[in-house]
């Protein structure tokens, strides 16, 4: 019965031990402010594609500086806002970091820049 004790409180102290030393894993992306500003650009709740960008631009310089990557689609929504904003030259090049970053998003990036060079 002793023994059962302590065999049961020895585990749960090594388990305490382990989990204490146990670092907590960093993160693969920074959201920031990406979903809220892609929400408010769908909603219609942003004042313009302007402060929208300002604000995009900004959470890719924090990321930047924090050591993460911005999550899928935020090169893409970039550049969406770029086109609003008439900057063609953006959009391409941001279209091209969401294909260099994610090559999942090729053929949809590359379908936006055909249509982008018709226009």
């Amino acid at each position: 019965m002793v023994f059962k004790r302590v065999t049961c409180w020895s585990s749960v102290l090594i388990l305490g031990v382990l989990m204490g030393c146990a670092t907590p894993q960093k993160p693969l992306y920074s959201w920031g402010s990406y979903q809220k500003e892609v929400y408010a650009y769908f909603k219609n709740t942003q004042s313009s594609p302007a402060e929208q960008i300002i604000a995009l631009e900004q959470q890719e310089q924090k990321a930047k500086a924090q050591g993460l990557a911005v999550p899928p689609g935020f090169h893409a929504h970039l550049g969406m806002l770029y086109a609003n904003s008439g900057q063609i030259d953006k959009v391409q090049q941001q279209f091209e970091n969401e294909k260099l970053l994610y090559p999942e998003s090729t053929t949809y990036m590359n379908f936006l820049l055909l249509n982008l060079n018709k226009k």
